[in-house]
């Protein structure tokens, strides 16, 4: 819209250097809870001071709000590691139940199978001794003399006895055998057996021990999650205090006497939020503008236009001749909308030209009204659209109107989906690419940042 350097920007360039940050911070701690911390200053010295401990407050929140970054980041670390360890923790315990669910199993076929062998050794201990009955009776079929058996007259039945001894013999020994050989598989198993169960029992009790040091290793992260939460609350707790007694310290720098019809922080985030109901424009973004462009209506311009024709002018005190106040093209308008409000055209504050050269020619204007900073030809432009939502002629030095033309402007610049290039063409019109014009909008941007910290602190 036009050439010109904010007067904040100006104002924080030339503040004193800060006093030492502890000195600074037990000052604006004063400051910050005292309704007359102001007293024995000037307006100007007050401001300057109130600036300070805000930027002070700024900071602060701002370091605050880094250390609550990495804060959280070693809250999920920790809560990771935790998380983990319950995970390891769960699959131990259930390999310790299906290991011992396994001892118990081994126990039972060990028991089974050590009866099995004792049985086996009660068999073994039969045949032996039945073999042991029949070899004493062969032997003592052997033991008779030839003529007892002719005496007896029975000679095929001796023969015949001595047959069946040794076919039962025979087989008792093959039972014998088959016997032995069973209680030694059965032995052989019951080795087995029990080798596993040792090695499950081992396996057990690593696992068990494992278990005992995950355990130990998750309250140990547990403890120190309770430390980093317990930080972390703290560290939030600080920064809202931080952010607080900033957004309490800006409130008192725009309630310090200026322009009439200037608002409060508070009244100017009424304003903007009932603006961006209407257009869109996001809030933080609306007062960063209007930040930029007049300090939300502080410095509406120091100069008259007194010169129709070559657009020159004169300072408020007018005692400095200053030139190119307006573009003579602009002026007409300037006058029917002054003459419309009831206003002197030749004694309202207009923007100063700020002198810009290319190759030795001057180019640019002053002439900028209101806390917008609207030219009069841009006025005129949405002068019908906010007097239709006024519902009275739209006044361009009025907070409200200047709110509202302002959030129109920047949503017909395409604030909706580019801050930053509505930004530049609010600040340069249709030659927004200049480097120049990229400066406006990083430092409305960076305005908005901090304003939607604000507006948040503040309940908003």
């Amino acid at each position: 819209m036009r050439y010109k350097i904010s007067l904040i920007a100006l104002c924080l360039l030339l503040l004193p250097i800060a006093t030492h940050a502890d000195t600074l911070g037990v000052l604006c701690a004063q400051i910050s809870s005292s309704d007359t911390s102001c007293q024995n200053m000037s307006k100007a010295d007050c401001q300057a001071q109130l600036q300070r401990c805000a930027d002070y407050y700024d900071q602060q929140s701002a370091q605050i709000a880094q250390d609550i970054t990495k804060t959280s980041a070693q809250k999920n670390t920790l809560q990771n590691a935790v998380s983990t360890l319950k995970k390891k923790i769960t699959g131990l315990e259930g390999k310790i139940k299906e290991g011992t669910l396994m001892v118990k199993d081994l126990n039972l076929q060990i028991n089974d199978t050590q009866t099995s062998i004792d049985k086996t050794t009660t068999k073994i201990e039969s045949s032996q001794q039945q073999i042991s009955t029949i070899l004493n009776a062969v032997y003592q079929e052997d033991k008779k003399p030839s003529f007892v058996i002719l005496l007896d007259g029975k000679l095929s039945d001796f023969f015949s006895n001595v047959a069946y001894l040794g076919s039962l013999n025979t087989k008792v020994s093959d039972l014998l055998e088959s016997t032995t050989n069973l209680k030694a598989y059965l032995q052989n198993q019951r080795d087995k057996m029990d080798t596993e169960k040792s090695q499950l029992q081992k396996t057990i009790q690593i696992q068990t021990q494992q278990k005992q040091e995950n355990e130990q290793n998750k309250k140990q992260q547990e403890t120190y999650l309770k430390l980093t939460e317990a930080q972390y609350q703290k560290q939030q707790a600080d920064k809202a205090a931080a952010d607080k007694s900033a957004a309490t310290i800006k409130a008192r720098i725009f309630d310090l006497i200026g322009v009439s019809n200037a608002p409060t922080f508070g009244e100017a985030v009424a304003i903007a939020k009932y603006v961006s109901g209407i257009t869109g424009v996001r809030p933080a973004f609306l007062l960063a503008i209007l930040t930029q462009e007049s300090n939300l209506g502080r410095n509406v311009g120091q100069c008259y236009v007194t010169d129709d024709t070559t657009g020159s002018g004169t300072n408020l005190a007018g005692k400095i001749t200053k030139q190119r106040v307006m573009n003579p093209k602009s002026i007409p308008a300037f006058k029917t909308l002054t003459q419309n409000l009831g206003m002197n055209w030749s004694n309202t504050p207009v923007s100063c030209w700020i002198p810009l050269y290319s190759g030795g020619v001057p180019y640019g204007w002053g002439g900028a009204m209101g806390p917008a900073q609207f030219i009069a030809s841009t006025w005129t432009l949405y002068t019908d659209q906010v007097t239709a939502m006024v519902g009275s002629l739209a006044n361009p030095w009025n907070i409200r109107n200047a709110f509202l033309a302002s959030g129109l402007l920047l949503k017909d610049n395409g604030a909706l989906s580019s801050e930053s290039v509505a930004a530049a063409k609010y600040y340069c019109g249709g030659s927004y690419g200049r480097s120049e014009c990229r400066s406006y909008a990083n430092s409305v941007l960076r305005f908005a940042t901090q304003y939607e910290n604000d507006i948040a602190t503040i309940g908003g």
